[in-house]
């Protein structure tokens, strides 16, 4: 009676395809500056209805979400939108390196055409090894955890609204001990 119950969870990774595998270049990278790497991932949100899903971009220096897209499918839209948007609010991106996992969505033509077009280096996490992605599952966790998008949402409108709200604090007010107690968008806009 005391046991917590396992919530079913959803897979976001199929890395079994045809599509190319970029090898990982930030390993040993040591990280002075915004817009130096960006860590992506997909996370799945709850609603009455099934899952929905939140494709995060990061920025490993200032651990700021500089974009984000919330769907109903793991379909690339969702991630493509979510690339478009930090490219857009992004003022310099000389020198980006882009860090995955070997999803199928970060491996298909059309996000990598996307990334090579805006001269943006492609990075991948070795086979399963998610720890190689730890900061983009770290921010997942941070999401849920501590902002409540691990709960039950009604339906898609009302999962999206908490999920910009929830980024929005993430970005504007939480204090990182590893940012020296500053809230990401301070370090991500004294250091761009």
């Amino acid at each position: 009676m005391l046991a917590l119950r396992k919530k079913t969870s959803a897979r976001t990774t199929n890395s079994y395809h045809r599509f190319y595998k970029y090898n990982n270049i930030i390993k040993d990278l040591e990280v002075t500056r915004a817009n130096q790497v960006w860590v992506s991932d997909i996370t799945y949100i709850r609603t009455v209805k099934g899952f929905c899903y939140l494709a995060l971009i990061t920025d490993m220096h200032s651990r700021k979400i500089v974009g984000y897209d919330l769907s109903d499918s793991l379909e690339l839209k969702g991630c493509v939108r979510a690339l478009n948007k930090a490219i857009y609010q992004a003022e310099n991106i000389k020198q980006l390196i882009h860090h995955s996992d070997r999803g199928i969505q970060y491996c298909s033509n059309v996000y990598t055409q996307i990334l090579k077009r805006k001269k943006i280096d492609i990075s991948m996490t070795e086979e399963n090894h998610c720890y190689e992605n730890a900061m983009a599952e770290r921010v997942n966790g941070i999401l849920k955890d501590e902002f409540y998008l691990d709960q039950t949402f009604d339906n898609v409108a009302h999962a999206k609204r908490a999920a910009k709200n929830a980024i929005n604090l993430y970005n504007e007010i939480r204090l990182h001990l590893s940012l020296n107690f500053k809230t990401p968008n301070m370090v991500y806009k004294l250091s761009a």
